[in-house]
């Protein structure tokens, strides 16, 4: 998977790098926030 998104994203090797760190940061905070507190409410009692 690492390899397809680092071949899918346009840019040089520097431009890619900060993208896919982006994407990290975007996907960790959708966890943080959204993802969860809802399993925590949900599962935990």
């Amino acid at each position: 998977m690492y390899g397809w998104l680092w071949r899918a994203l346009p840019g040089s090797r520097g431009a890619r790098a900060l993208q896919l760190l982006a994407l990290a940061l975007v996907v960790l905070t959708a966890l943080w926030f959204w993802v969860f507190p809802w399993v925590s409410d949900t599962f935990m009692p």
